[in-house]
């Protein structure tokens, strides 16, 4: 009133509008605390234009409130810019107008702008969020960390060659595995005491048993005699335009040697390894027997005794010695390879192939 005070001429250059009114919020901070002023005028939800940013001293001396006007920009990308409590801090010469060169100074729009869009808020590590999958620290895409690598693919991939490799080396094994199993059996003689002694028929010739099927007759006259069973099987058909069966030339053939007629059981059927072993089956269920010990050559006990086991007897084997099958090193080996394809053939398709080589 007498004083002068608030009497000087107003600075028209003081309220200066955001060029963004949604990018500026305007806070004044006072004893309390900072405070909003509120929402604009327009009734934006985004930012407060006010049109006056600084208030006078309660002196009225025209110098800035203790608790100067803080400024706060969120630029459009969402990132929060604060000025610093002191207005200097952004080059801001804030003086009074009774002061030469006292008047709100301050630098063009665009610089301003720039100015508050260049201070960031950076979050605390404390309070940032864990890491993305990919290695990015900040969950981002990028994120400016390097992406770590995982090694769990590579070790599938590495795991599954193996696997792969190992497969593919049994199955090479296996052959020459069964060839080494055939040859092993061949060379054990078994000869428990049993029900019966199965005698594999063999070729004959017009009721007179070829040698192969001659040495596996001798062979088990010498177990009935050593009292291995008191009975013995002879197991074989004929083809067609035989007279005689292999079952019923073997079965003369023992009683020419002293074997009585009664202990030998002839069964007059069966053209095949596997044919034969299934008709003394149906006989040993008929008789109650199930155990047996089976004469053949060396190389068919193990085809034999799978296929007589597959089928429920209790079965060893004991093979002859003697005969053209074991005679050359060259034709056992050829028995040998020959028992081991037959055995697989069985495996597979569970029927029998037998070859008919020497009067076999």
């Amino acid at each position: 009133m007498g004083d002068g005070r608030g009497e000087e001429p107003r600075d028209e250059r003081m309220p200066v509008v955001a060029p963004d009114a949604e990018a500026t919020r305007v806070f004044t901070r006072d004893g309390s605390g900072a405070s909003d002023l509120g929402p604009t005028a327009a009734g934006g939800s985004g930012g407060t234009d006010v049109s006056g940013d600084r208030r006078r001293s309660p002196a009225g001396d025209g110098q800035p409130h203790e608790a100067a006007t803080g400024r706060s920009a969120r630029s459009p990308t969402g990132i929060i810019a604060a000025a610093a409590e002191d207005p200097g801090a952004h080059g801001w010469a804030v003086g009074t107008a009774d002061e030469p060169g006292g008047e709100d100074e301050r630098p063009p729009q665009a610089d301003t702008a720039d100015a508050e869009r260049t201070r960031v808020f950076t979050r605390d590590p404390q309070d940032a969020p864990p890491a993305a999958p990919g290695g990015d620290p900040t969950g981002g895409p990028t994120g400016g960390a390097e992406p770590t690598t995982h090694a769990g693919p590579r070790r599938r991939r590495v795991r599954i060659r193996w696997i792969v490799a190992l497969l593919l080396a049994a199955v090479l094994a296996l052959p020459p595995g069964t060839w080494m199993w055939v040859w092993y059996t061949a060379r054990q003689d078994d000869r428990p005491q049993s029900d019966a002694i199965i005698v594999l028929g063999a070729s004959q010739y017009n009721g007179r048993p070829s040698p192969v099927f001659e040495a596996r007759l001798r062979h088990a006259a010498d177990l009935y005699r050593e009292g291995v069973a008191t009975r013995i099987v002879t197991v074989g058909g004929n083809l067609p335009g035989d007279n005689f069966t292999e079952a019923g030339s073997g079965r003369d053939w023992l009683v020419q040697v002293g074997v009585p007629r009664d202990r030998i059981v002839a069964i007059g059927k069966g053209n095949d390894t596997l044919q034969s072993m299934e008709e003394v089956d149906k006989e040993f269920t008929k008789r109650q027997w199930s155990t047996a010990v089976i004469v053949t050559d060396p190389w068919h006990s193990l085809r034999s005794r799978t296929m007589a086991e597959d089928l429920g007897i209790e079965a060893s084997t004991s093979p002859a010695r003697s005969g053209p099958a074991v005679i050359e090193r060259k034709t056992q080996l050829w028995y040998i390879t020959r028992e081991t394809a037959s055995l697989w053939y069985y495996w597979i398709f569970d029927d029998s192939s037998d070859i008919r080589v020497n009067a076999a």
